[in-house]
């Protein structure tokens, strides 16, 4: 798990740690770095309080699938987070 952040989202946002990219496929072929897909999985890092009246479903440590365009990055002390909206996330996996 990632070290502890000083940023708390706000309202439904959610801050996530994207998944590594794949570098080999099942059958073992390397991907090359040009043909390496965005992620779309990742761990929650810190959440925010919810709306007034909808209470946040997912919490800090929960692996999510979300959308592939999904959320805006940004870069905490050297590491890349996204930072999105809850109702971005498809899944809890």
């Amino acid at each position: 798990m990632a070290k502890k952040l000083n940023v708390t989202p706000l309202h439904d946002r959610v801050i996530v740690k994207p998944a590594p990219a794949e570098e080999k496929t099942a059958g073992g072929i390397i991907i090359p770095d040009t043909a390496k897909e965005k992620p779309q999985r990742g761990t929650v890092i810190a959440a925010g309080p919810g709306k007034k009246d909808e209470p946040m479903s997912v919490k800090a440590g929960d692996t999510v699938l979300y959308g592939k365009y999904s959320g805006s990055e940004l870069s905490i002390e050297g590491d890349d987070f996204l930072i999105m909206r809850e109702s971005d996330i498809l899944a809890i996996v």
